[in-house]
């Protein structure tokens, strides 16, 4: 099957089969995911194959779900369940958040909570402003879960399947926009590290930095600069939380630019955490600031071509990479000023000389037990 191209939705359809042949303990819960095989096809034939009490078909309660998943999880099982869009997953958020994202912790890492809740977002096809929100960054403030999101039908495929063998809860996003997406797959031993980011496409001049179907987007990006002679680095971060800081820095270090791609809107949005890490730990190696393509701060139009518009596109990110290119400072490399806005209506220049920090309690934390760890002061 490795190489033969399926389709993402195909994809997650094998990693959940294979894991439901690896362990027994795998059992899927969701709204018309047995008889109907789902909305999008990802659970086609499970049913079939491994009967009505490990695929189960639910009542429309996203509390209920979700709620069942951790009870399942708490007693052993390892549970998948659907949530069939992010915007949806609100009604849940007890569960998720003061349920799943708690247990570990509360039992001083004694009881385990391997619940993957599977949803999508349902941006550039039509979906509207009920069905195309990212509120990944939601999920990732919140301490004992983890996020992922796959930009690639590879990634579909070996990040659910790491979701699934893992002890925490998972929060795994799909893109409806990417459904249809063909490519090929890895082996039933092909599992993706969580946490882990991929260099899709060395380069020298700049970075690029994004996740889920973001990822084709900066690639078609890279392709534009390319032609103008600009030699763009594009990361795939594959899972939101915990990222791959090590390996942004590295590359930040290498080309001094950083543009942070995300569909999320960018009002306090994981885009700007991204973007603040980078600019606090990447100070001097920064020859501009960080810049950040993003949805704009409004909901999502009903029509695909108009919801294309508000998500970030390949010619957008190009376009704010050449502008930043644009400000290339000439001797002494220094960041770039800024205008910054007072109270009073009088705006001032100012020049940073050192980073913004933004200070928090220094932990070691595995989702289960924190310990504050001593820090050296600067």
């Amino acid at each position: 099957m490795s190489g033969t191209p399926v389709k993402y939705w195909q994809a997650i359809n094998l990693a959940l089969r294979e894991e439901m042949e690896r362990d027994p303990n795998v059992l899927l819960m969701g709204e018309d995911i047995a008889v109907a095989g789902g909305t999008f096809g990802c659970t086609r034939g499970l049913l079939d194959d491994f009967g009505a009490d490990r695929v189960r078909d639910t009542p429309i309660s996203e509390q209920a779900i979700v709620g069942a998943g951790v009870g399942a999880a708490l007693v052993g099982m390892r549970p998948v369940v659907e949530i069939l869009l992010m915007d949806f997953l609100g009604i849940a958020s007890d569960m998720v958040v003061n349920q799943a994202a708690k247990f570990h912790y509360f039992s001083g890492g004694k009881t385990p909570v391997p619940l993957v809740i599977k949803t999508a977002v349902g941006s550039e096809v039509g979906m509207g402003a009920q069905h195309s929100q990212s509120f990944e960054g939601w999920y990732a403030q919140v301490p004992g879960i983890k996020v992922c999101w796959p930009g690639t039908v590879r990634d579909a495929k070996a990040l659910l399947k790491a979701a699934i063998r893992d002890d925490n809860p998972v929060l795994f996003v799909e893109s409806l926009s990417m459904m249809g997406a063909r490519g090929e797959v890895g082996d039933s031993d092909e599992v993706a590290e969580l946490g882990r980011a991929e260099i899709v496409e060395s380069g020298t001049d700049l970075t690029l930095v994004g996740y889920g179907a973001m990822r084709a987007k900066m690639v078609d990006a890279s392709e534009q600069l390319t032609a103008i002679g600009v030699n763009a680095e594009v990361i795939d971060l594959k899972t939101i939380t915990p990222w791959d800081r090590d390996t942004v820095f590295a590359s930040v270090a290498k080309t001094n630019r950083c543009v942070v791609v995300t569909e999320a809107t960018r009002e306090f949005g994981p885009s700007g955490e991204i973007a603040s890490e980078v600019g606090e730990h990447c100070f001097d190696d920064l020859d501009a600031p960080v810049t950040r393509v993003t949805s704009p701060h409004v909901n999502a139009p009903h029509f695909a071509q108009y919801d294309a518009w508000r998500v970030p596109q390949g010619d957008t990110i190009a376009a704010a990479s050449r502008r930043l290119l644009a400000s290339r400072p000439s001797g002494k490399r220094r960041l770039t000023c800024t205008s910054i806005r007072f109270k009073s209506a009088r705006s001032a220049t100012s020049c940073l000389t050192a980073p913004i920090v933004s200070v928090s309690v220094p932990i070691s934390c595995s989702v289960t037990r924190c310990t504050p760890t001593p820090t050296p002061n600067d």
